[in-house]
């Protein structure tokens, strides 16, 4: 799969019911640009309002995963988002008309086969992953429900489903990174038992469920009573049971279900918002226990970004030092906050300043409680940022890079004599006609002193 972002190469559209609304939906997948992510339109509330689809925004999950922004929602989307995600496409805006995603067949079979039909176009920018570096475990236990991540070079996923059923029995599914996801996983359609039908129809769900979007599995013996209450509830007069299962003749896999609860767990995968490196094994698992558990590995995405990613040792080598330094940028003491750099590569940069009480600016900021200037911090992770990007020029000391806009900056920690500053830069997007945008970070020790987004300008110097 590529490294790099990808999205739609034209528009696909959509038209069915939703499954527990009933209402007949039209919904259109269109291209959208790098870093948009998954972003539904309702075009038919006023001010056509946005719905990222992210875990954070998850506020329903009774037999569907439903996102909520600002009072405006959209319901079931895991199918979509499965097919989407888990075919390729990292970036798009899904106009929709009405509250719900339409069920089609129960599956991701028609999302599927159209994405691969219409193609992707690969976009200039990274795909962001999260390395999995240590195992992770979510467990309901009175539910026998438990996911589990490991770490992994590749993502994967493993399913394994038992809810004591004589007609289901034992089910595993898996999804390895060469498998034919259209093939395999998309044609899998959603499921229920028979004896949780009624309670369904009495919360006033599955309005839109009938015997060909879904498979109702029968336990137990049906009554001729019961079975002409489900005529009229479904509206069909040659309902039977066959094998277990409702008026269905034949299951497109043997273990349809439990690739069909694994069609699920990618499209609430994808909620995280960014793809993971990383092994899951699922047991029994549901869109509640799936979308939590992507909460909480978003709480410890953010977490781990508040520390540092490179660990500096003063006894190696460094990248670059003072005199390294003097000769890529022009700036000089006072001005000259970097001491040296010790990792570097295309996209990132990492540096240190030691903080002494010979620091000029200590005279007044502050005489009795010497504190380091913030607007020195930031000025120091730009330097940082200069050198990575000043590095690959033949002749950087006749080029300055310049400030066009700071945002996003927090300050978390005073600096103060003694300390050590650890710089991080990250560039978010490719350099463009000299114009770089960078994460900064200043960090002391483990704890994060300083963020900012940066954007500068590289020029060469007029003489």
């Amino acid at each position: 799969m590529s490294t790099k972002q990808q999205t739609l190469k034209g528009p696909i559209s959509f038209s069915g019911k939703g499954l527990h609304t009933g209402v007949e939906v039209t919904m259109t997948v269109n291209p959208a640009g790098v870093d948009n992510g998954i972003v539904f339109r309702r075009i038919d509330v006023e001010g056509t309002p946005l719905v990222p689809a992210l875990c954070d925004n998850v506020t329903d999950t009774s037999r569907g995963t439903t996102i909520e922004s600002n009072g405006v929602k959209v319901s079931t989307i895991e199918h979509i988002m499965s097919a989407l995600w888990t075919l390729g496409v990292d970036n798009a805006l899904i106009d929709i008309d009405a509250a719900e995603a339409p069920i089609m067949d129960g599956s991701a079979r028609e999302y599927a086969e159209k994405i691969v039909a219409t193609g992707l176009v690969e976009q200039d920018a990274d795909r962001k992953y999260y390395q999995v570096t240590e195992k992770m475990v979510y467990t309901i236990p009175d539910k026998g429900v438990s996911i589990i991540l490991y770490p992994d070079e590749e993502f994967s996923a493993s399913v394994h489903v038992d809810y004591n059923s004589k007609v289901i029995g034992n089910q595993y599914a898996t999804f390895l990174p060469d498998d034919d996801y259209a093939a395999k996983i998309a044609p899998c359609r959603t499921f229920v038992f028979l004896h949780e039908l009624e309670p369904l129809f009495k919360m006033n769900l599955i309005k839109g469920g009938d015997l060909d979007n879904a498979i109702v599995v029968v336990e137990n013996p049906v009554s001729d009573e019961q079975l002409t209450h489900l005529k009229q509830i479904f509206h069909k007069e040659d309902i039977c049971i066959t094998g277990g299962y409702l008026n269905n003749l034949e299951l497109r896999f043997t273990n349809e279900l439990a690739r069909h609860k694994l069609l699920d767990l990618l499209g609430d995968l994808a909620l995280l918002g960014m793809r993971i490196k990383g092994r899951v094994w699922a047991s029994r698992p549901g869109h509640f226990a799936n979308t939590e558990f992507m909460k909480q590995l978003r709480r410890t995405i953010r977490k781990e970004g508040e520390r540092p990613r490179y660990k500096y040792d003063c006894r190696k080598t460094p990248v670059y030092d003072i005199n390294d330094i003097r000769r890529m940028l022009p700036h000089r003491p006072p001005f000259l906050l970097v001491d040296r750099i010790f990792h570097v590569d295309d996209n990132s940069i990492a540096g240190i300043k030691n903080v002494t009480m010979n620091e000029p600016f200590f005279v007044g900021h502050f005489p009795n409680e010497p504190v380091m200037p913030g607007v020195l911090i930031v000025e120091a992770m730009a330097q940082c940022g200069g050198i990575m990007v000043l590095r690959n020029i033949p002749d950087p000391e006749n080029y300055s890079t310049y400030f066009m806009k700071i945002d996003g900056v927090k300050f978390k920690r005073k600096i103060i004599p003694g300390d050590t500053l650890q710089f991080e830069l990250h560039l978010t997007e490719p350099i463009r006609r000299g114009v770089c945008v960078m994460d900064a970070k200043a960090f002391v020790g483990d704890t994060l002193a300083c963020e900012a987004t940066l954007m500068a300008q590289v020029a060469k110097t007029k003489k």
